[in-house]
């Protein structure tokens, strides 16, 4: 045998190798069906009317996103979230959304069990089941073995491929910081929390933030990073990823050091819809759309949000992702639609723009 044989012997060896251990980034989901129409949503109590799921259904999604406070359990009775788990799922609209298409989701702090709460709640393990129990989620899934809701999903052929990275920030979460001064001011601040300097705060756990590392080295088209609260917005003082600066810090440059292609940020939480976009020297912007509430919005005066691009809408709402892959240069238009399904907010991104920038 010649060197050149024994070397690509050699190489054929370590790829097969590294197949069969797993080290090629995968994602926890693998399916076929192409999206070419994606609906997302935050913030439903269950114990309130709920007509936007008619619009949500006329908009035939292939894809439903629930970003978290699914319900307002806000208990630590495991049978009191069951019931409202129930009583969620037998909404007239929901339920027929559920026919229509496939539905996949993640928790925030009300589902997960109590506001604004963090890895101090103790009933978070069976929290977790009955959350996965509301998604019809398999006895052997993935996600009712590991610690924490998050899970990732891989969507259609290769060249239009659709990654969506569901976070939990409620399992790992470490508390927040309580600052004096909760009344609104002139300047547009409200809410009870402000960036932290504890250097041992943690957002999602060490399992969870190695998980993240594959995921974002998945190879994709579009990635639609799904967190229950905001990622990018620095001024608000409520829930945010800016309440523990270091692991803000720290995703952004997650994002960096994996050359992560087609990254957009979705969330929920606020009760109010908006997009955020911030600029990268030498790379695209990445960009953030927030979705909420689908049936209890708050009227917020005069917040400060130096990232918004666009306006903030302060009604119930949904979000809409509608995607065209059959042009020479794919597309993806993100809205904020209202309750009759009409876009409120709406930006429109060409696929290929999201790709990194290469000298």
């Amino acid at each position: 045998m010649t060197v050149r044989n024994i070397f690509l012997t050699v190489i054929v060896i370590v790829l097969f190798s590294n197949s069969l251990s797993g080290k090629e980034p995968h994602a926890d989901f693998v399916l076929p069906e192409r999206l070419d129409r994606i609906t997302c949503g935050s913030c439903s109590k269950q114990d309130l009317p709920q007509p936007i799921w008619d619009a949500i259904v006329s908009a035939d999604p292939d894809l439903f996103i629930y970003m978290g406070d699914n319900i307002y359990g806000d208990s630590e009775d495991l049978n009191v979230l069951a019931e409202k788990w129930g009583k969620q799922k037998s909404q007239p609209g929901y339920s027929a959304l559920r026919k229509q298409c496939s539905v996949i989701g993640t928790w925030d702090d009300h589902d997960y069990g109590k506001n604004d709460a963090g890895i101090e709640y103790p009933q978070k393990a069976g929290s977790q089941q009955l959350f996965l129990d509301f998604l019809d989620e398999p006895e052997d899934s993935i996600r009712r073995t590991r610690e924490g809701v998050y899970a990732s999903y891989l969507y259609g052929p290769v060249g239009q491929q659709v990654h969506i990275i569901l976070l939990d920030t409620r399992y790992f979460r470490t508390p927040l910081k309580k600052i004096m001064d909760q009344s609104p001011t002139a300047e547009g601040h409200s809410g009870p929390y402000g960036p932290t300097d504890d250097p041992n705060a943690d957002m999602l756990g060490e399992a969870q933030w190695k998980w993240l590392e594959e995921q974002l080295q998945v190879p994709a088209q579009l990635r639609l990073i799904v967190s229950s609260i905001q990622v990018l917005p620095l001024e608000q003082r409520y829930e945010k990823w800016e309440n523990l600066p270091t692991e803000r810090a720290r995703l952004l440059k997650l994002i960096e050091k994996t050359n992560s292609e087609g990254v957009v940020f979705l969330s929920g939480d606020r009760h109010a819809a908006e997009f955020c976009k911030l600029d990268r020297e030498g790379n695209y912007p990445l960009m953030e759309m927030t979705s909420s509430s689908l049936n209890a919005p708050r009227k917020y005066q005069n917040e400060l949000n130096s990232l918004r691009y666009g306006l903030l809408y302060n009604e119930v709402n949904f979000g809409k992702i509608l995607i065209d892959w059959e042009v020479e240069s794919p597309t993806a238009v993100f809205s904020v639609c209202d309750i009759e399904g009409r876009p409120m907010l709406q930006v429109p991104v060409t696929i290929p723009s999201l790709q990194r920038v290469t000298d």
